[in-house]
């Protein structure tokens, strides 16, 4: 299982208990637990590469509501990749 599928599968599990602590904050989840919960998903990212020193694609950024309004967000990127 990937990092990120991992993190989400935490958040998954743990979303009662969670929200009952963070409703509406964005949180920061690496190796399956809160690093921070933070007011701005932009905030949160800044937090995640800053204070905690994490690089993009090992942290998952979640807004943590209630049922499943928030759970899916996608994101496209113009990003390629060529072999050497």
């Amino acid at each position: 299982m990937t990092t990120l599928k991992k993190e989400y599968q935490f958040y998954l599990e743990n979303q009662d208990e969670l929200v009952t602590q963070h409703n509406g904050k964005y949180l920061v989840i690496h190796d399956c637990k809160v690093c921070g919960a933070y007011g701005s998903r932009d905030e949160a990212i800044a937090k995640a590469r800053g204070e905690l020193k994490l690089k993009l694609g090992q942290f998952l950024v979640q807004k943590c509501t209630p049922g499943d309004s928030d759970i899916v967000q996608h994101f496209h990127s113009r990003v390629a990749f060529a072999h050497a």
